[in-house]
């Protein structure tokens, strides 16, 4: 635990960041079960819940590429400050909305809309400042410690999201995401200006193309995107346990559920001490993918609802030893003057994924069935990531001991002044 919680006691940027990522990531969570609530509530359609994905997909695609490259290219600090304002404003249309006479599905899509071209432009920014604001030689912990930070998140806010809008309204919770600005605000206020680089305030395709030639250049990176797409498009489950809780008579089911994976992640999270022994990333991302697939594989054939929440902890524990090795891997390799080129790629790979898994989800539900659609998509994700290595010679063949990209970015930052 003490390795753990030294990047919390040595940096005072990273401190920030971690609170203002806590905070923010309470109201994200807390909102979006909200916003499926109400979906849920004024068309009844796991279809039209689904739908989200189709709506935030484009805004995902172009903003994140976008966002990638203006923190490349600007104050990273400035970006998120802006991005974070537009958050709440969206945040306070839909709790406007919500508690119209009428509220509006349309309304509610085009927020959708907006909120996943904010967020995909904020997100590349903060990726690359989580990577400035660590040495080197603790991204492994740093990344435990987001984890367990976005989980335990995760954790409590879908009950609070799911609660709020049962018992006093959707409006209410949106409406209470949007005021947390006034804690998420100054903390990102209070961390430092990022360098100017030289090419600053020249966002430029040529920027964009180049990130892309490096991307291309590591395969052993694109073999992470590749393995995360894959795990979620086709077993990402949030937007059908709504109906999946209908299944079962307990009155709490539904915030059991969402639940579930976070404290399976959060438990992963901690006990990650064993991962220092780990040196081949990619392979230890390949079986945690496969394992994620069964879990929602199981947890589609469950007869009771404690089952069910069982193997979604296990697929949720899964998915945070991949994101563990996934963001070390990043950051450990990848050069701070191209990581938020990378990062918007990363973007990509998970929001574009659980985006694209909703819309194939909600249709194979309207189809077939809710269980039907879990069954099969986790036995697709499983079967493809136990396969993959076939293809993903240099992920799976990754060693951090002796990778020539990991010795150049420690040589980098070996004389990096924390704040």
């Amino acid at each position: 635990m003490s390795s753990l919680l030294a990047p919390l006691r040595i940096s005072s940027a990273f401190r920030r960041l971690f609170l203002y990522s806590a905070v923010s990531a309470l109201g994200t969570q807390a909102a979006y079960v909200a916003l499926m609530f109400e979906l849920q509530r004024l068309t009844h359609s796991p279809l039209a819940v689904g739908a989200l994905g189709a709506v935030e997909l484009v805004p995902i695609l172009i903003f994140g590429l976008y966002g990638g490259v203006i923190a490349d290219h600007l104050d990273r600090r400035v970006i998120l400050l802006v991005t974070e304002v537009l958050l709440a404003l969206s945040m306070a249309a839909l709790a406007w909305n919500a508690h119209a006479a009428h509220p509006q599905v349309l309304v509610i899509y085009v927020i959708a809309a907006v909120l996943a071209a904010v967020s995909g432009t904020q997100r590349p920014s903060y990726t690359a400042l989580f990577q400035s604001a660590v040495s080197h030689d603790q991204q492994r912990e740093a990344a435990s410690l987001e984890m367990v930070q976005s989980t335990g998140a995760a954790l409590i806010g879908p009950v609070l999201g799911g609660l709020g809008a049962v018992v006093f309204g959707a409006w209410v919770v949106f409406a209470l995401t949007a005021s947390l600005v006034a804690i998420t605000f100054p903390l990102l206020y209070s961390l430092p200006s990022t360098p100017r680089p030289e090419h600053a305030g020249r966002v430029e395709l040529a920027s964009l193309i180049a990130g892309g030639r490096y991307a291309l250049s590591r395969r052993d990176i694109l073999g992470t995107y590749v393995i995360d797409t894959i795990a979620m498009v086709f077993a990402f489950p949030v937007s059908l346990l709504p109906f999946l809780a209908a299944d079962f008579h307990q009155s709490y089911a539904l915030g059991a559920l969402y639940c579930a994976m976070s404290v399976g992640a959060v438990i992963a999270a901690l006990a990650q001490g064993w991962a220092r022994r780990v040196h081949h990333y990619g392979r230890a991302i390949v079986a945690a993918a496969t394992v994620w697939g069964l879990g929602i594989f199981a947890a589609g054939l469950s007869p009771s609802l404690w089952l069910a929440w069982f193997c979604l902890a296990v697929a949720g524990g899964a998915d945070a030893v991949s994101g563990i090795f996934r963001n070390t891997m990043w950051n450990e390799s990848i050069p701070p003057d191209v990581r938020g080129r990378m990062a918007g790629i990363e973007v990509l790979s998970y929001s574009l994924g659980p985006t694209v898994g909703q819309v194939r989800a909600g249709a194979i539900a309207a189809a077939t069935t809710v269980r039907t659609s879990l069954v099969l998509g986790g036995a697709v994700c499983a079967g493809g990531c136990a396969v993959l290595p076939l293809a993903l010679h240099a992920t799976w063949n990754f060693d951090v001991r002796s990778d020539v990209h990991v010795a150049d970015v420690a040589a980098l930052r070996a004389n990096d002044h924390l704040e």
